[in-house]
């Protein structure tokens, strides 16, 4: 057994408006020997996310908000070094949410051990086999119930959760997917390696006008991961008895006034629409499926995934606050290093 030193991003105050990096702390942990049960991990990879964002305020949400002078938690891969583990052996591959730090240290029982496909790199887990893909999966099919044939709108879409939900809603029968980007780049990307069969620059103008061109007939489904105008532009484009799963809010995130709701809410009544806002962790029962699912797709080689990268522990502040202003193309994830 040996010490280990442990660099960790936490937060330092509540951020008014756009995080800034006054708004974190940087601090080194001394680790002692394991005890009975524990595992130390060195992190290969750190995920940083649009949620992450909401848990920096103290607001009421699905989740406890981050605890000043705490670790930022969530989604991290990395494979155990050290280990009074008998179920947890040196050289495994791991997920944890142990979140942005280069080394964790703690109970076995807060690791899951990750199964390692053949060409596919460790840090897929935490997006399309992980929680991002999860997250598009039960958006599709328990919350909008997704059918063959329908014409499907997703907002956000060259992000790590719109780059799995356009493929899943193909892979699902979707008759035609549309997305929405934030630039030309990231436009032909969606029709030219992700399956869209239209997409959109949001810039371009008005989001019901660029909806409408792009689904002239309409849209049955919509997954949202944005909001404001792109949910009332959904709500002006939407077929009768359309479905409208929102995941998330991320025009509002950083607003420091009450954003202004659609106007034409009233085409829930007159169209029979459905709108139902979901959170991945009260779907946990759906991991097996989508698990079985995901990977299967994987090995027919029918998924396609792009990972943005920064490098270093010490740059995971930098590399969220460019995810938040849409720098990613698909996953952002910080590299934290090698194992020892």
């Amino acid at each position: 057994m040996s010490q280990s030193t442990s660099t960790q991003i936490r937060l330092a105050r509540r951020p008014t408006g756009w995080p800034v990096h006054e708004d974190f702390e940087t601090a080194t942990v001394e680790y002692g020997d394991l005890a009975p049960g524990e595992v130390r991990v060195r992190n290969e990879f750190v995920s940083v996310d649009p949620y992450m964002r909401g848990r920096m305020s103290d607001a009421r949400s699905y989740v406890a908000p981050y605890e000043l002078g705490a670790v930022i938690s969530g989604g991290a891969v990395g494979r155990v070094v050290e280990s009074a583990n008998d179920s947890l052996p040196v050289g495994t591959a791991v997920l944890h949410q142990h979140g942005w730090t280069d080394v964790a240290q703690a109970d076995g029982a807060k690791f899951r051990a990750l199964p390692e496909l053949a060409g596919v790199p460790l840090s897929v887990h935490l997006h399309m086999l992980g929680m991002t893909g999860l997250t598009a999966y039960v958006g599709l099919t328990t919350i909008a119930g997704l059918r063959e044939g329908d014409t499907v709108f997703i907002s956000g879409a060259a992000g790590a959760v719109g780059t799995a939900a356009g493929q899943i809603a193909k892979l699902l029968g979707a008759g035609r997917v549309v997305g929405s980007a934030g630039s030309p780049e990231k436009v032909a990307l969606l029709t030219e390696k992700y399956g869209y069969d239209a997409a959109f620059n949001y810039k371009d103008g008005p989001v019901r006008k660029l909806l409408a061109e792009a689904a002239p007939d309409g849209v049955d489904v919509f997954f949202d991961n944005v909001g404001g105008d792109h949910l009332e532009g959904a709500l002006a484009a939407m077929n009768d008895g359309g479905r409208l799963a929102l995941c998330g809010a991320i025009a509002a995130y950083n607003a420091t006034e009450r954003p202004v709701g659609p106007s034409n809410m009233a085409n829930m009544i007159t169209r029979a629409l459905t709108m139902q806002g979901f959170t991945v962790g009260a779907h946990w029962d759906k991991l097996p499926e989508f698990t079985e699912r995901m990977s299967a797709w994987f090995g027919e080689g029918k998924i396609a995934y792009d990972e943005t990268i920064v490098d270093g522990i010490d740059n995971t502040i930098d590399a969220f606050l460019a995810m938040m202003r849409g720098a990613n193309t698909g996953k952002m994830l910080v590299r934290v290093g090698a194992t020892e």
